[in-house]
C-alpha cells in the first residue's frame, strides 16, 4: 500500500516538474496525462483530487507567476512579449487575466507592484506544491545558536486568524512609510498562541521589523520592543513557509525531549529571509524557526 502511494505521488510530482520546465510548450491535458502515465479520461479529476486545483488553473498560475517576475525585472521585455510567453495571443487578453488575478494591470504592476494581492493569488499554487512534500526533519537539521538581542518595531495581531492578512497589509504599509525595506531590516514573527486555538479569538502573533528607530508616542499601530538574546535551537524551513506548525511540532515533540535542553520563557519565533527581484519578493522565502533555550 505504501509503495503504491509513493509511486502515485511520484507520477504526480513528474507533472509538476514538467510544468516548471516546459512553460513555453503545449501543456494540454493529453500531454500532462502522458507525463503522469495516467488515462487522459481520468487525469483531470485525479489532479484536482490530489492538488485541489485544476490542471488548467495550475498551468495558468505558473505562467502568470513567471510573467510577473519578468514584468518586475530590471531588463524586462515589452508587455506584448511577456503576454506571448505566458500563452496569450494578445496583450489585451493577458492584461484582463493579470488584472483579474492581481488587481493591477501589467503596466501598473511594472511601475509599482502591489505585493499583498500578488502573494495571495498564488495560495492555490503554493498549496498544490506542498501536497506532495512530506518534510522529515532530523536532529542534524537543528543548530544551537547564541542570538544577540534585537530591537524591533511590533505590530500585534490579536484575534481570529482569518483577519491576519489585513494586519499583514497594515504592517507592510507601515514599514514602507518608515523606509524599512525587508532587504535591510529583518522580518520576525513571534507566535504567542497555537496556530489554530480552540477559540479562534485567542490567536495571538506579533509581526516585527528589526529597527532601533523611535516609534512615535501617538502611533496606534506599532510599539517598540526587543527580541531577547540567548541560546536558541534553530531549524531552517525552505518548503511550506506559510505553515510552520510541522517544524515547530518536530522541535517540541522530537528534538527537545531528546536534546536534554529546556525551553526558555519566551515564545517560539521565526525570521523570514526574502529573495528579491527589484523591490518585491521572489519565488522563494526561507524561514529560520527559533526555539529559545535556557
Amino acid at each position: 500500500m505504501k509503495a503504491a502511494l509513493q509511486n502515485y505521488q511520484a507520477r504526480m510530482q513528474r507533472v509538476l516538474d514538467h510544468v516548471d520546465q516546459h512553460l513555453d510548450d503545449d501543456l494540454d491535458l493529453e500531454t500532462m496525462s502522458r507525463v503522469a502515465a495516467f488515462s487522459k479520461f481520468h487525469f483531470h479529476r485525479q489532479f484536482m483530487a490530489t492538488f485541489g486545483v485544476s490542471v488548467h488553473r495550475y498551468v495558468q498560475l505558473a505562467r502568470l507567476k513567471r510573467a510577473s517576475h519578468r514584468l518586475a525585472s530590471k531588463d524586462a521585455p515589452s508587455v506584448t512579449e511577456i503576454a506571448l510567453e505566458a500563452g496569450y495571443d494578445a496583450p489585451d487578453a493577458f492584461a484582463r487575466a493579470f488584472r483579474r488575478r492581481f488587481g493591477q494591470s501589467p503596466s501598473s504592476f511594472r511601475r509599482s507592484p502591489d505585493w499583498a494581492p500578488w502573494l495571495a493569488a498564488f495560495g492555490p499554487l503554493n498549496n498544490a506544491r506542498s501536497k506532495l512534500m512530506q518534510i522529515i526533519y532530523e536532529p542534524g537539521d537543528v543548530t544551537i545558536r547564541d542570538v544577540p538581542p534585537t530591537q524591533v518595531a511590533i505590530m500585534e495581531h490579536r484575534g481570529d486568524r482569518a483577519t491576519l492578512p489585513a494586519t499583514i497589509e497594515r504592517f507592510i504599509a507601515w514599514r514602507k512609510a518608515a523606509g524599512l525595506s525587508p532587504e535591510t531590516s529583518p522580518t520576525f514573527n513571534i507566535f504567542r498562541s497555537e496556530r489554530i486555538p480552540e477559540n479562534p479569538a485567542d490567536y495571538s502573533m506579533d509581526i516585527c521589523v528589526g529597527t532601533d528607530q523611535p516609534i512615535a508616542p501617538n502611533d496606534q499601530r506599532m510599539k517598540a520592543g526587543v527580541i531577547p538574546g540567548g541560546r536558541c535551537a534553530v531549524l531552517r524551513v525552505v518548503h511550506e513557509t506559510h505553515n510552520l506548525e510541522p517544524a515547530a511540532l518536530y522541535l517540541y515533540r522530537d528534538w527537545l525531549p531528546a536534546s536534554g535542553e529546556e525551553a526558555r520563557d519566551f515564545p517560539v519565533y521565526c525570521r523570514r529571509h526574502f529573495s528579491f527581484f527589484r523591490d518585491g519578493p521572489a519565488h522563494e522565502v526561507v524561514v529560520e524557526l527559533f526555539l529559545p533555550l535556557k
